[in-house]
């Protein structure tokens, strides 16, 4: 009589298949990441940047004003940018583009 089932050596076949598939897969898949939350993070950054202007405009501020976060939330922007991974926003003046302390500024 002959048993069912699945002998070692295919048990370890399919083990080492799925590695193989792992260790390709998963380098690409934590870049794609990385580079999703660093675009997400540039576009809050570029809309920081469109309401500064904004701000500048609607309020004749000179060129070197600096607006803060309550200058430009909710008015300018509805919610305040976030950015994954930490870090901090720095606003920056009209003469600068806004920036994150990790993903650096907006390209």
């Amino acid at each position: 009589m002959r048993q069912r089932g699945f002998t070692l050596v295919e048990i370890m076949i399919v083990v080492l298949i799925i590695g193989i598939l792992l260790t390709i897969a998963v380098p690409g898949w934590m870049k794609m990441r990385r580079t999703t939350h660093e675009k997400a993070c540039w576009s809050g950054l570029r809309m920081i940047d469109d309401a500064k202007q904004q701000w500048s405009m609607d309020t004749n501020q000179e060129t070197g004003a600096t607006p803060t976060e309550a200058d430009l939330s909710p008015e300018y922007i509805k919610t305040w940018p976030q950015c994954d991974g930490g870090g901090t926003i720095t606003i920056g003046s009209n003469m600068q583009n806004a920036s994150h302390s990790i993903w650096g500024q907006a390209p």
